[in-house]
């Protein structure tokens, strides 16, 4: 078996991916690797919609300012941040702000909405990677937090059916490697972004 931290060191964004499909049960084991990712008060604001159809592919990538390897993926995973999710959570006992996301206001609401469904994206990617199944996250999209491709969002929101507190926050892109090997991943010393105790202090 494959060691987590193995899986952190080798999973890198791909973006060329071969004709092979990914099998609907691997598809299934990512997706479930998502829901079970740890959320705040167990609010769970996700939701996770699978695309597989091209039409809906290319309509994402008109989305994506038209990255390539949107439309050429075998699957994607449209993550939503989900506002909605909170309603339970504002009349809880819990009053105080630090501890409820529900009672930060409009901006500290969506700032945490948005980091949950981080937690949910870096679990599906680590199964993903566990499985063979190379991925790459999409943020540079029009949405809500952008205001870019506002008419194509519009027709992404209504052709997915989310209603107006439902945000699409990133797209996953899932495929096989189509030049294996190729790139390799790059990531700032050690020392330079790990510290004990206070910035400087080498750990």
């Amino acid at each position: 078996m494959t060691e987590i931290f193995d899986l952190i060191k080798s999973r890198k964004s791909v973006r060329k991916y071969s004709d092979k499909h990914i099998p609907d049960s691997d598809l299934k084991k990512i997706l479930e690797a998502g829901r079970l990712a740890p959320s705040w008060m167990n609010v769970q604001s996700w939701k996770f919609i699978l695309i597989k159809s091209q039409e809906n592919k290319d309509l994402l990538s008109t989305l994506s300012i038209g990255q390539a390897h949107v439309k050429n993926a075998d699957a994607l995973i449209v993550c939503i941040a989900d506002l909605n999710s909170w309603e339970e959570a504002k009349i809880t006992h819990i009053k105080n702000p630090a501890l409820n996301p529900a009672l930060q206001g409009e901006n500290g609401l969506l700032v945490r909405t948005m980091e949950q469904v981080i937690f949910a994206i870096s679990y599906m990617m680590l199964e993903a990677e566990s499985l063979g199944v190379k991925s790459c996250i999409i943020g540079a999209l029009g949405n809500e937090i952008t205001g870019v491709e506002k008419e194509t969002y519009k027709e992404v929101k209504n052709k997915l059916g989310l209603n107006e507190n439902q945000i699409l926050s990133t797209i996953i892109t899932l495929g096989y490697e189509a030049e294996p090997g190729e790139g390799s991943k790059i990531r700032k010393d050690f020392d330079s972004v790990v510290f004990q105790e206070k910035i400087g202090n080498k750990f």
